[in-house]
């Protein structure tokens, strides 16, 4: 069975280490933010302006005042600091971003990202995909293995216009955990009940499967 956007969250969840400080991108990577595994710290941060990002709220938590660069309601942790969007670029191009957490149409064999535009269709732009794959070495895509269409998301080439180049080396699909090396996908895991036969049929860039592929838990 394929996974659900929250269990997808919750899969890139694992991949935080304590003391990190990590991007979360529009969309499914948002979710992260509600399974930070117990026992560590991470400071999440959003591009337009808030360090210490928290889970979602709860009704009585809610202010309309505090969001994340999607426009969606969020809580501050202790700690958290909110300054200004100029500032915060400058720490996402400065290096400073342990982890970048984007969602994606397409990537490829070779690290390619497109995450931006459909020619054709009306889209709000690039928003601060370019900084933060420009300025961050740990990059994990999340998105569905395939489109609505099953056409594969996973290429030899991306075909959109592209976001970054060669700078992704992990993917969350709601089929498979996958790394990125040496011009091809590498199948780490599989989504419960999701057979290697599933992946392979839906990865149109060379994929490499190794004997045992373990299934996720959760």
């Amino acid at each position: 069975m394929a996974l659900s956007r929250e269990q997808m969250a919750q899969r890139v969840a694992r991949e935080l280490q304590d003391g990190f400080y990590v991007n979360l991108g529009i969309g499914i990577p948002t979710l992260v933010a509600n399974y930070v595994p117990p026992g560590i710290e991470v400071m999440l941060q959003s591009e337009n302006g808030l360090l210490g990002m928290g889970p979602f709220p709860t009704e009585a938590e809610l202010d309309p005042d505090m969001i994340n660069a999607g426009k969606q309601t969020v809580t501050a942790i202790s700690g958290a600091s909110i300054f200004s969007s100029a500032e915060s670029f400058a720490m996402i191009r400065g290096g400073h971003v342990d982890l970048t957490v984007l969602g994606a149409f397409e990537v490829d064999v070779e690290g390619n990202i497109a995450s931006y535009m459909v020619p054709g269709k009306l889209v709000k732009g690039m928003g601060g995909a370019m900084d933060l794959v420009a300025g961050a070495d740990n990059i994990i895509v999340t998105m569905t293995h395939a489109s609505k269409h099953g056409e594969s998301k996973l290429l030899e080439r991306c075909t959109l216009p592209l976001t970054g180049v060669a700078c992704i080396k992990r993917v969350v699909t709601d089929l498979a955990y996958l790394e990125i090396a040496d011009g091809r996908f590498w199948l780490r895991e599989r989504a419960p009940g999701v057979s290697v036969d599933d992946i392979v049929r839906l990865t149109a860039g060379e994929l490499v499967v190794p004997e045992t592929v373990p299934e996720m838990t959760f």
